[in-house]
């Protein structure tokens, strides 16, 4: 396939002109380098990267970049012989829209040891509805089952379940078997994360208490917001129970005391998706293609839009307006 001269990309510049993004007119030999070159078929909006497209939030350490830690296609061109013209491959993470060029191009250039070849039980479409968010609460749910977490220790909670990590989330844990407790504050989504598995919705007043130690309510579960939800969540969790942190859409600060450790056993569990080593990254996404993939993809994307309408879509997420994921189209 003949790549053209110049195609589209979502570019974001820091220099003396300030901090701007947009679509813009770019190269291949303007892209970092990598070994594998794909045409884009589909990408993802996520929280990092509308702090990214907007500078809310430090995320790109260089500038010049192409945005979208999320992309999937066909491979059109690879020095690596791992990868041929024509295979269906995606990544998430890995460096995308932080070190380098990401996934919102029309072309993308990747690094081979991050490209994972598209699992058999799965569409490009439905590997970007997932993306880095369902990659994300997967590896929550991986780290649980490592560490010995089972359905009988009680439901796993999810917090900020509205949201495209969260939504997966309560989709996955519930093909995996558990009960799901959905924490929200949007009391007008209660019949849409139960339409997604969830076997009861709780207000964010569930996770109110800011006593050190309360009665075992949940199992563990995956938290998205930080601050005192997650100190809250800790504090009601089942003895020998994990809770895994994945988010700070409230807050990074956590004010919390040992006693759910020391006297519960209950361990608090990092999920950096980003970073995850590839043995990890492919095995999880076997399991998003298999006995986690969620049922309800297409509830859970209740939002397409192509390249050219992003910054639409900024705003909204950042504000907490967002629901389920939003699929980018090419």
């Amino acid at each position: 396939m003949t790549i053209p001269a110049l195609f589209d990309a979502f570019r974001i510049h820091d220099d003396d002109g300030g901090y701007r993004s947009g679509i813009e007119q770019v190269s291949l030999d303007e892209l970092a380098s990598g070994e594998v070159v794909i045409k884009t078929a589909f990408s993802s909006i996520n929280f990092k990267d509308a702090l990214a497209g907007t500078g809310e939030g430090k995320i790109l350490r260089r500038f010049p970049l192409v945005g979208g830690i999320d992309v999937a296609g066909h491979v059109v061109a690879s020095t690596d012989p791992k990868f041929r013209e024509g295979d269906a491959v995606l990544v998430t993470g890995c460096g995308l829209s932080e070190t380098r060029d990401g996934g919102y191009s029309e072309y993308a250039r990747l690094e081979a040891k991050w490209v994972i070849p598209l699992p058999a039980g799965l569409g490009l479409r439905e590997s970007m509805i997932l993306g880095t968010a369902g990659f994300t609460a997967a590896l929550a749910l991986y780290r649980m089952f490592d560490n010995r977490q089972v359905p009988e220790l009680g439901p796993l909670a999810v917090t900020g379940a509205t949201g495209g990590v969260g939504s997966l989330a309560v989709d996955i844990f519930s093909r995996a078997g558990f009960e799901v407790a959905a924490i929200s504050g949007k009391a007008d989504q209660h019949d849409y994360l139960r339409s997604i598995g969830a076997s009861q919705v709780l207000g964010r007043d569930a996770l109110a208490t800011t006593r050190p130690m309360e009665s075992a309510r949940f199992g563990g579960g995956l938290d998205n917001v930080g601050g005192p939800m997650l100190s809250s969540l800790l504090a009601q969790t089942s003895p020998y129970g994990n809770v895994a942190s994945a988010g700070l859409a409230a807050s990074h600060d956590l004010d919390a005391t040992v006693m759910p450790f020391i006297i519960r056993g209950v361990s608090l569990l990092g999920v950096a998706s980003a970073g995850t080593a590839r043995e990890i990254r492919e095995t999880v996404w076997q399991h998003l293609a298999s006995d986690w993939k969620p049922a309800h993809l297409d509830i859970i994307c209740t939002r397409e839009v192509p390249l050219a309408r992003l910054p639409e879509v900024f705003p909204t997420m950042l504000g907490g307006g967002s629901l389920g994921r939003t699929l980018v189209t090419f």
